[in-house]
């Protein structure tokens, strides 16, 4: 079921060092860059990790529990989660050594040169008995928890161009209805190898998000109007509206209830450097809080990957400079005073689940401040 779906915890690419100036509380992750000798690490080097970066109420042994996820086990054991490939060490003798399942042992220890290592320490039920499953990965503990998505994930609110465009859409309704509503059969175009009772969820094409960057289109905002059951195949397909949220248009989309985002992927930081905002929010709340859904401007495009980490930032304020004081001694006026630009606040973190070409979808994991539209995020 997609509450048991599947943590894949190593196989990930090592992060690279950060570029970015250290902040005045740097996290584990940049303690260890600064740490580099002078002219810094090769690209491809991973940062140096000690002690520094294990949390300091981290247990030493774990018991893995249903409804842990894998963000949960890496935030009580580092300061930073997304370190976790860094760290876990991998048991070739071990049926699916990348997978962590409820009862599994896991030991913190550390390496003669004081490195932190979260090994395998006993398997539990679920692992040393795989007929006890359904199927292999049945029992796995996801990366996140999917309620925290779930809703997202079956209704949409944020559109891509590729999905307007692709997505099978209102065409009329049966008897010369303007608008529909439950109970409401609408004929729908474009709606290929649908079968009787299928579900499809009714999304109506909102406002246009555009890249702050450059002004090019990104997507729409999509609104919930009901859910549409097909009747008859065919072109146009027959459906019945049902569990109507408001009136649905000729022109809204059908999108699929079932989701193909996999939610087995390992929480690390990108391998190169990325820098964006914050562009939108669902539910359209002003201040946005933990397991809050965000879209930011960068995507694949930029190197995103599920399951990359990033730091929140609010912007610096322009100030102007109070302080200066003229040759009289007499504080200067505002008119003459100098401004100054405050550098960014580091504010939350985002775990990035699904990614389009130039935008993506990220959790909000974790939140010190509030966090609105246009704040900055960028490789921790």
């Amino acid at each position: 079921g997609k509450d048991d779906a599947p943590a894949e915890v190593a196989s990930a690419p090592r992060p690279a060092a950060d570029s970015t100036p250290a902040e005045p509380e740097m996290t584990a992750t940049e303690a260890a860059v600064a740490a580099q000798p002078a002219g810094g690490p090769t690209e491809s080097a991973p940062p140096v990790i000690d002690r520094s970066a294990v949390n300091p109420s981290a247990p030493t042994s774990y018991t893995v529990k249903r409804g842990d996820t894998l963000w949960d086990i890496s935030s009580m054991f580092l300061r930073d989660p997304w370190l976790w490939p860094e760290i876990w060490q991998v048991n070739p003798q071990v049926e699916n050594p990348h997978l962590i399942y409820p009862g599994d042992v896991l030991a913190l220890t550390y390496g003669a040169d004081g490195r932190p290592v979260i090994s395998l320490a006993r398997g539990g039920g679920a692992r040393l008995n795989p007929q006890l499953r359904s199927s292999e990965l049945d029992g796995a503990i996801a990366t996140i928890p999917y309620s925290a998505i779930a809703a997202f994930l079956e209704r949409p609110s944020l559109l891509t161009k590729e999905q307007i465009r692709e997505a099978p859409r209102v065409l009329a309704f049966r008897d010369k209805h303007m608008v529909g509503g439950a109970g409401i059969e609408a004929y729908i175009r474009g709606l290929d190898g649908g079968t009787v009772n299928q579900r499809y969820n009714v999304v109506h094409v909102g406002e246009e998000i555009r890249d702050p960057d450059d002004g090019d289109l990104l997507g729409y905002q999509g609104v919930y109007t009901s859910t549409a059951v097909l009747l008859a195949p065919g072109e146009p397909a027959k459906a019945a509206l049902t569990d109507s949220a408001r009136e649905t248009l000729e022109g809204d989309r059908l999108l699929g209830t079932e989701s193909d985002t996999p939610l087995n992927f390992v929480p690390r930081s990108p391998d190169s450097a990325v820098r964006g905002q914050i562009i939108s929010v669902i539910d359209g709340v002003e201040l946005i809080g933990q397991y809050k859904i965000v879209a930011i401007n960068r995507g694949a495009k930029h190197g995103l990957e599920p399951g990359h980490v990033l730091a929140i930032e609010e912007a610096g304020e322009l100030v102007f400079d109070r302080t200066r004081k003229n040759e009289g001694g007499v504080k200067a006026s505002r008119a003459f005073t100098s401004k100054v630009q405050l550098p960014n606040e580091r504010i939350g973190t985002m775990l990035v689940f699904r990614v389009f070409d130039r935008m993506s979808y990220a959790l909000i994991v974790g939140a010190s401040n509030p966090i609105r539209i246009a704040d900055v995020v960028r490789k921790p």
